[in-house]
């Protein structure tokens, strides 16, 4: 499975979900829909998660889902990616390339009158499901890996500092307030 088929696959994960909002509705439904295929497939499902993981792993990423979230530890914005990854491919590929445009998806809009947090904990074990519901048994060790690029150092500032976050992703702190 190369990442057009993967994004495929969530594509018609959120048109079969019960609600395409709901992240874990959506790794549900991938999971059933990525278990159809061979063995090998839904390994390689899984390398593509992990690399679209290490690409959306930015510190300007991290700091819209501390706005976002109220807050993000490192498992925080891993659950966080797995959400953005839940959204589909030009959510996804939009947000990676401007954070800030996260204000413009209506799911963000909504979170920030409602306070919820936007958390796809679920996306992130999408193979690993589906490889148990096709063989019963887990995925084979390793069956990805992952490289972190290093976090931009003209992020790394407090991300409570109201001021900061207006004047680097101004959309997003306009939607929260302090």
């Amino acid at each position: 499975m190369d990442r057009q088929q993967f994004w495929q696959l969530i594509g018609a994960a959120r048109e079969e979900a019960s609600d395409p909002d709901d992240a874990e509705a959506v790794a549900r439904r991938a999971a059933s829909l990525l278990a159809a295929h061979p063995a090998e497939e839904i390994a390689a499902a899984q390398q593509v998660l992990w690399d679209l993981m290490a690409e959306s792993y930015t510190n300007p990423l991290w700091a819209a889902a501390h706005v976002v979230n109220g807050g993000c530890s490192d498992d925080g914005f891993d659950y966080f990616r797995g959400w953005l990854i839940a959204q589909g491919r030009e959510v996804f590929e939009r947000t990676v390339a401007d954070p800030d445009a996260l204000a413009e998806v209506p799911l963000v809009r909504a979170s920030a009158s409602d306070g919820f947090e936007l958390d796809g904990e679920d996306v992130l074990g999408i193979a690993s499901d589906a490889h148990v519901i096709a063989t019963g048994s887990q995925l084979p060790a390793p069956a990805f890996t992952v490289r972190y690029p290093p976090l931009d150092p003209a992020w790394d500032f407090d991300f409570d500092d109201p001021g900061e976050m207006a004047r680097r992703l101004p959309r997003l702190a306009a939607l929260h307030p302090e």
